[in-house]
């Protein structure tokens, strides 16, 4: 008895940085920000308890609030699916024996290791910028300049190509799904006269759907809490006209800029149940496409 509590003794000894880590930096946090949230708190004086007004001034009296809500719901629903299409697209054309298939895949996910730092939102900036590469171009071809970041639309377009442009990551994950299809599927569907369309619908899709749905939450996720790209694109501000003005943005702001830190918490606990909420509906939705070799189906 005595060797085995020793031996746990240890074990929590060796998971103890972890454990401790956890606690001091997630769930007290958390737990701190959750009690923030029905609080008016500017991070000089002590928090004063406002019950649920916060929650409620932002979804009745705050219209930036509701914009950036509206601007982050078209980033995540135009720039989530083009992402993972352009990803496997590419993850099947690497997906072929070749010499310079490992320099292909290097290059193709470089953008996802830089994707996410400053100097590429502001290379991408300045590449897309009044006197940039692109209407630089379009002035050699006898076009007008287009100002990409003077029309809210382009703006929030311009961001979500950056995002679609850091498909590395889910790339490499398609990639290992691709390997793992048994190659036997494809050889008996071209006896049977399958075509590559059907091969694609009727092979690949379905034994990469577990793969896609791991993807899919994956960059949800990932896309509701971008940040960095919005920030340096517009300087901060969000605009022109709020156009770029993505919620992990406007928390930013609310907490740090106009230090309303208990209704950023609120805004950041709201945030947190939407993306639980789109995340337990994809996970429903998955009993209908996903396929499960070891269940016989879907």
């Amino acid at each position: 008895m005595q060797t085995h509590m020793k031996q746990n003794l240890w074990g929590y000894l060796f998971i103890s940085p972890f454990i401790i880590g956890f606690l001091a930096f997630t769930i007290v946090p958390m737990i701190a920000s959750l009690y923030f949230s029905f609080t008016s708190y500017n991070l000089f004086n002590p928090p004063e308890w406002i019950g649920f007004a916060n929650y409620i001034e932002m979804f009745t009296s705050d219209p930036r609030y509701i914009q950036s809500l509206k601007v982050t719901f078209i980033y995540v629903l135009a720039g989530v699916p083009l992402q993972l299409v352009s990803a496997l697209f590419v993850a099947m054309l690497l997906n072929t024996a070749s010499r310079a298939v490992g320099l292909y895949r290097t290059v193709y996910y470089l953008p996802s290791l830089i994707g996410g730092s400053v100097a590429v939102a502001i290379m991408w900036r300045n590449i897309f910028g009044d006197e940039g590469i692109i209407n630089l171009a379009l002035q050699g071809l006898g076009l007008d300049p287009v100002r990409w970041f003077g029309n809210p639309t382009a703006a929030l377009w311009m961001l979500i190509f950056l995002a679609i442009w850091q498909f590395g990551s889910s790339m490499l994950i398609f990639l290992a799904g691709l390997k793992s299809i048994p190659q036997s599927y494809y050889e008996a569907a071209s006896v049977d006269g399958g075509s590559y369309f059907q091969k694609f619908f009727h092979i690949t899709l379905p034994m990469l759907s577990p793969v896609i749905l791991f993807n899919t939450v994956m960059q949800t996720i990932g896309t509701f809490m971008t940040f960095v790209p919005a920030y340096v694109i517009s300087k901060g501000t969000g605009g022109p006209l709020d156009g770029t003005l993505l919620y992990s943005l406007y928390l930013f702001k609310q907490g740090f800029e106009f230090f309303h830190m208990g209704y950023a918490s609120a805004m950041a606990w709201v945030i947190l149940v939407v993306i639980a909420v789109i995340t337990s509906l994809i996970f429903y939705s998955s009993k209908f496409w996903v396929h499960y070799e070891s269940e016989g189906g879907r």
